[in-house]
């Protein structure tokens, strides 16, 4: 799949950020409503949980508008990290939510504490499923399209709540039968919550720390030298450094010792020209003696 470029890749997360936004709290009011009505503590779980969505959005929003901002004296490289800082704040935020709610579960099953589904469960329950399963792909698309970890982060919060709507419908269908099932469902929503939490910061906390770039890049990067350049130059020490979508990239090639220094610095700028234009990367090539 084809990707946007950083501008325009942007502008197409703010908007899906707009839209999980509005999306989010008309969910919220009316699975709350129902959890409040039925007085299940798994909706209201699941109810604040699509509230913590909406946060993640504006998070999102934050983070994508602070990456957008050109590099300066103090920032030479931009601010595309500000985009993997908002993903750990989502996480963050993700993780109290669902301590609250595991705890407020356990407590109900302590209490042997009662519910009663009705039709404004089933409702509410049913519109969540289909919606925040939308509401992901959509997201998971726009992380595919702009690169975007902030994206992939608020994908996977739409999931998980989709997830834990889908287990509140099985609490709707066996809610007759077992009285604890509410507490139990309160429980593993929760987990789910941990589980995505747990992914979105894994992921990016290893970015922050100089992650090893993935090995399709570094044969893109072979394969596009191999294709493109008329002579072996045996590039290597290749090292690429993530700044959000921005990235930077260093390598060394081998060249004859004959070549004189405009042409030597004529086939590095023509490598470092390829790579920009092929995979947006702004590379620098040093340049040494074969014989060396």
């Amino acid at each position: 799949m084809h990707k946007l470029s950083t501008d325009k890749g942007s502008k197409y997360g703010i908007r899906l950020g707009w839209i999980s936004i509005i999306g989010n709290v008309i969910l919220f009011v009316l699975k709350y409503v129902a959890g409040i009505m039925s007085g299940s503590i798994a909706l209201i779980t699941d109810a604040w949980h699509t509230l913590t969505d909406t946060l993640s959005s504006v998070i999102l929003i934050v983070g994508i508008r602070v990456s957008r901002k050109p590099a300066d004296e103090e920032h030479p490289f931009g601010h595309g990290r500000a985009e993997w800082i908002s993903s750990l704040l989502i996480g963050s935020i993700m993780v109290i939510v669902g301590f609250g709610f595991l705890q407020e579960s356990i407590g109900r099953l302590k209490d042997h504490q009662e519910f009663n589904y009705g039709l404004m469960a089933w409702i509410a329950t049913i519109v969540s499923i289909l919606v925040k399963e939308g509401m992901a792909q959509l997201s998971f698309r726009g992380a595919r399209i702009t690169g975007m970890t902030s994206l992939k982060a608020d994908a996977w919060h739409h999931r998980t709540d989709s997830l834990s709507s889908i287990l509140i419908l099985i609490g709707l269908i066996f809610a007759e039968k077992f009285w604890w099932i509410d507490g139990v469902l309160g429980i593993v929503v929760s987990l789910f919550i941990f589980a995505a939490a747990y992914g979105i910061m894994k992921d990016n906390i290893s970015h922050m720390i100089g992650k090893k770039p993935d090995k399709e890049i570094i044969d893109e990067i072979y394969a596009i030298v191999r294709d493109n350049c008329q002579k072996e130059v045996n590039i290597h020490n290749i090292r690429i450094h993530f700044y959000g979508q921005y990235k930077e990239m260093t390598a060394h090639i081998k060249l004859p010792g004959h070549l004189s220094l405009g042409a030597a610095h004529a086939i590095a700028n023509q490598i470092e020209e390829m790579i920009l234009k092929d995979m947006d990367i702004h590379a620098t090539i040093h340049a040494e003696p074969l014989e060396g």
